[in-house]
């Protein structure tokens, strides 16, 4: 109501300037009004689209690091197992990891001790194989001797075959007796000639002496061929 007991809502205030002012006045306080709560409720209203967006990249995140530690994790239990999978096999293949060892008891054997006796059988293991190939190597000779000789013989067979008497124009064993009798006589005649016993060092050094003198090729020649000619002119 106005002081003239009108109200703001009777049709001649409306019309009035006085009623004008005062309607443009309320609307705008309730436009204003109005602008603020959207304005305050837009602001209040969380970005769901952002925040779906953040917590799906973070998941992914999380999910990737999860999957390279798991990955990770994986592959360091593999190399893991495949260790122990060879020092085991070790342990069965070298025959000295399965003896008891009474320093270390019934306990378990280290990887370390494991590699050692490793190292040992297999130094062991060229040894015995450089011996084997020297065997061999022996082996291989005799062999070759052992044809040279079955060679020689058969020779010799195939000889007498062809000339069943070429035997026996053959000396006897006295005859040969004879011709290193003659030599050892006249090599002991010298030899008495030429040595002295008054001492051991005179000895030694005449014996030195004799042998350079008498012992020589060419004398040795001459004195079997006088030998041989003796006994043909006794035979014959």
């Amino acid at each position: 109501m106005t002081e003239s007991g009108a109200s703001p809502e009777d049709p001649w205030v409306k019309a009035s300037p006085l009623g004008l002012f005062v309607e443009s006045t309320r609307k705008g306080s309730v436009v204003s009004r109005a602008n603020s709560i959207g304005s305050t409720s837009a602001s209040s209203v969380p970005n769901t689209d952002d925040e779906d967006s953040d917590y799906h990249q973070e998941a992914y995140k999380e999910s990737y690091k999860d999957r390279r530690r798991r990955a990770h994790t994986q592959a360091e239990q593999k190399r893991r197992d495949a260790i122990k999978r060879g020092y085991d096999d070790l342990q069965t293949i070298v025959p000295t990891c399965q003896q008891q060892d009474f320093s270390i008891g019934s306990q378990k054997l280290s990887k370390a001790i494991v590699l050692q006796k490793t190292i040992d059988y297999i130094q062991f293991l060229h040894k015995e194989k450089k011996k084997q190939e020297e065997e061999v190597s022996t082996l291989r000779k005799d062999v070759t001797a052992l044809k040279i000789m079955k060679v020689n013989y058969e020779q010799i067979v195939k000889a007498h075959q062809d000339n069943p008497h070429e035997g026996e124009d053959q000396v006897s064993d006295q005859v040969k007796f004879n011709v290193f009798q003659g030599i050892m006589d006249s090599l002991f005649q010298s030899f008495n000639a030429s040595i002295s016993v008054t001492s051991f060092q005179e000895l030694s050094a005449c014996v030195f002496s004799w042998i350079e003198e008498h012992c020589k090729p060419q004398t040795l020649r001459e004195i079997v061929i006088g030998v041989l000619h003796q006994l043909k002119n006794q035979l014959y």
